[in-house]
This record gives structure tokens, sequence and C-alpha cells, in this order.
């Protein structure tokens, strides 16, 4: 009798503790391979990383109607949005997620902003800003977005053609991009502004970038002196040039929270929450932290840190420029479409 209980209780163990193969839609740096591997080691299951960004994690879970990964990490802004038109996600069980790993005021504003229909849809990972990367030597008085159109920055200058550009030239121009969230033709004539804008400053650009060693490279070589830049970019670069660095613009930093999502047809949730609750240990976040350049959202994540990158930060942002960063509110439904034709006529424009 005792060996038939044994036997009960251990088919019971694996059936409750089954290894799945996690199929994790991420971003560069979110998923480095020392990690990985301790992971895999502790829990059994295996994990398949794809890398991408924003819009294309959108295209791929609208492609297949949520399906083909089991947890992606969009940024918080892009949840509510796509989930309310194209239902491409799943609603996570909180009691799944240890949220005592997690900075309580991030959380909750996380939570808040992914929330559709009474479920919670993301918690956060991964934050930082975007803002300018300046060459000081160079291009000294780029202090702002718009800064990048002065005559003596004239074909020395580069950003992406996404929609941080469009939002972030809207608030240097002294406009309110997300105030007008909530009212399309509103919003609509902020973008009429800001493209007329981009265009007019088009002669002043060297090259619309598109990955990040891309644009590292530009400044290394002196091509670019200023640039629309993600604040690891900056701090990057800053060991290799000391003149280097990122720039909080005068208007405000813009603020992202990249989080963890289900895909409504990913078929291995329980990997999925264990993989969450595993990269949140204080421990494994400074491991993230290192590799991706960006701090998390663990509590006591930044305890391992490197001092050098802690003091990169406090650099960029002196109590003033945190207080001023403008983080991404979740996007409305059709706001991206009116984005996407504006980036395509300004692109082009002669």
């Amino acid at each position: 009798m005792k060996t038939i209980l044994t036997t009960v209780a251990a088919v019971a163990l694996c059936s409750t503790a089954q290894a799945d193969t996690l199929r994790l839609l991420t971003w560069g740096g979110y998923a480095p391979e020392n990690v990985i591997e301790m992971f895999e080691a502790e829990t059994g299951h295996t994990v398949e990383v794809t890398k991408s960004n924003n819009e294309e994690m959108i295209a791929k879970l609208r492609a297949t109607n949520g399906g083909g990964f089991d947890l992606a990490q969009p940024s918080q802004d892009r949840i509510a949005g796509p989930q309310a038109e194209f239902g491409i996600y799943k609603p996570l069980d909180m009691s799944k997620i240890d949220e005592s790993l997690f900075i309580p005021s991030m959380l909750e504003a996380t939570k808040g902003n992914t929330t559709v229909g009474g479920d919670v849809y993301g918690v956060p990972h991964v934050w930082g800003t975007s803002g300018l990367v300046v060459n000081t030597a160079e291009a000294g008085d780029v202090k702002d977005y718009t800064d990048l159109c002065n005559e003596d920055v004239s074909g020395k200058v580069s950003y992406r053609l996404k929609r941080p550009t469009l939002i972030g030239f809207a608030y240097a121009m002294g406009l309110d991009p997300f105030a007008a969230y909530g009212d399309e033709a509103a919003y609509k004539d902020i973008l009429d502004q800001v493209e007329a804008k981009l265009v007019d400053c088009k002669p002043n650009v060297k090259t619309y970038w598109d990955g990040g060693d891309e644009l590292k490279n530009l400044l290394r070589s002196g091509e670019v002196v200023a640039s629309m830049a993600w604040d690891t970019g900056g701090w990057q670069l800053n060991d290799d040039n000391q003149d280097i660095t990122f720039v909080a613009p005068a208007s405000g930093a813009l603020g992202w929270i990249d989080t963890f999502v289900l895909p409504s047809r990913g078929r291995a949730d329980d990997a999925a929450y264990d993989w969450i609750n595993f990269v949140m240990k204080p421990e494994i976040a400074a491991m993230i932290t290192a590799s991706a350049g960006n701090f998390t959202a663990s509590k006591g994540g930044d305890a391992n840190v490197d001092d050098a990158l802690k003091a990169k930060y406090q650099a960029s942002f002196p109590q003033e420029a945190i207080d001023n960063i403008k983080w991404y509110p979740p996007v409305p439904a059709g706001l991206e479409a009116l984005e996407g034709a504006a980036l395509d006529r300004i692109n082009a424009a002669n």
C-alpha cells in the first residue's frame, strides 16, 4: 500500500510540475543566456526566445490571433488599445504572480494602465526613458527635441521615424499629445503640426536610424552629433567617449515600461508565470539590468547593479528631470493608424 501511495504521489507531483517550452517574445537583453540557463535548471522548463519590438510584437500577435507565443513583452501603452481592438491577450491570474517582488507604485500604475473590462492584462518588467543622446563637445546647445533642427547641427542629426519622435517633438513645440489622446480630432491637429515641423527638419537629418548598433556607430564616427535615443544607448557610448551622453530634454524625457502579457492563444501559462516570478527576484533582476542596461520593476533589484551605471543615471536625471518625465499612457484604438500615416508622409516628403 505504501508503494502504491508513493507512486500516486510521484505521478501527482509530476503532473503539477510539468516541464513546458516557454515561447518568449521579448526585447534584446531581457532574457540573457545566463538567466535562461538558471531558469531551465530550476524549473525544468525550456525557453525559446524571439527578439522583437513593439510594432513587430503587435503585428505578430495580430497575424496569429494571439498565437505562436506564451509570453510577450510589449510596452504598457500597447496593451489596452490592441486588446480592445484585436483581443490578442488573455487576462492575468494575479494569484499566480508574487506581487511582493515588484516595486508597489510601478506595479499598481501598470495594472491600472493595462486593465480592460475589469481584468488586468500586464505587469511591469523593464523601464527607462528616451530623450537625447548628444556629443556635448560638438552639439552642446541641443537641449530639447526641436534643437535637432538647429542650423549648427544641420546634416548631423538622427532619429527614428517612429511614434516617440512625434510625441517628443510635440512636447518640445509646447503641445500636449497625451492630453489629446481622448480627442481624435485634437490629436490629428497636433500630428499635423509635428508633421510640418519634421518635414522642415529633414535637411538636418543624416539618416533615420532603425537599430541601436547603427546609431552608436554613427555617433562614434562623428557623422551624427545629436540624436533621439534611449538613455542606455547614451550611457553605453559614454564608456567610449566622455563627451557623448544621454540628456533629458527640457520638455521632458519620455518614460516607458515594458511589461509581461499572456498572448490569448498561448499554451504554456504555468511556464510563463514561473518565468515572471523568477526574473523579478532581486538577484536575477540585477543580471537583467546588466544585460539590458535598464533598471527593472523588481523591489530591491538595483541593490547589486554596477555603481558606474548608477552614477550615469544620476548625472542624466537630477530630481527635476525625473519629475518632468512624460510617462506613456495607454494608446487609444485608432491613434496608431493616424501616426503611421503621418510618418509615411514625412518619409515620402522631399
